[in-house]
């Protein structure tokens, strides 16, 4: 019997699900794998990690991506757009994921992994939510801000990542959270 699990943490921003992914990994003595997503994904692509950093948890958005990206018809836009999409980039990512998932057990926040992962026999999925007002106070203290700062931050980030979700998911980000 296969033994390993995989751990899928979602997570508003500034509840601390990275920091408990974090924890739990060490805990259980597994892989822990976050932004790190971006640099294997690059490896195992062939593409550079700028790529997958600047389409980190972004729902597509067609051909306005490759010129935010800065290429255009002069340059490497249109031949290689199929390759640099962020929905393409978003395959190559989950590819990464679907391997990593093969190769033991691991905790992995983020970047949809509880919906690439759907169909995996040996994957739990955890959602990690914080009252605003907690939230607003951990990033307070953990960035000296202002509660007005953290409040903006978490909206931008927050609707950046239900968009990424729900984009790649076709599922609604955060629904039992609220």
């Amino acid at each position: 019997m296969d033994n390993k699990i995989i751990l899928t943490i979602g997570r508003q921003f500034g509840s601390g699900g990275r920091e408990v992914g974090q924890k739990l990994a060490k805990e259980l003595g597994i892989g822990y794998y976050d932004k790190e997503l971006m640099a294997l994904a690059a490896k195992e692509s062939g593409l550079s990690e700028e790529f997958f950093e600047k389409a980190d948890e972004k729902a597509s958005s067609g051909l306005a991506y490759a010129f935010t990206m800065g290429y255009s018809y002069m340059g490497l836009f249109p031949p290689y757009a199929d390759v640099l999409s962020n929905d393409r980039l978003f395959l190559y990512q989950s590819d990464t994921i679907r391997n990593l998932a093969e190769k033991g057990s691991c905790v992995i926040v983020g970047r949809c992994a509880d919906y690439i992962l759907r169909e995996h026999p040996r994957c739990a999925n955890v959602f990690i939510s914080a009252s605003k007002d907690d939230r607003i106070a951990r990033l307070c203290q953990m960035h000296h801000i202002d509660e007005e700062a953290a409040e903006e931050m978490i909206e931008k980030a927050d609707k950046r990542r239900s968009e990424y979700y729900n984009y790649y998911s076709y599922k609604t980000w955060g629904a039992a959270a609220t």
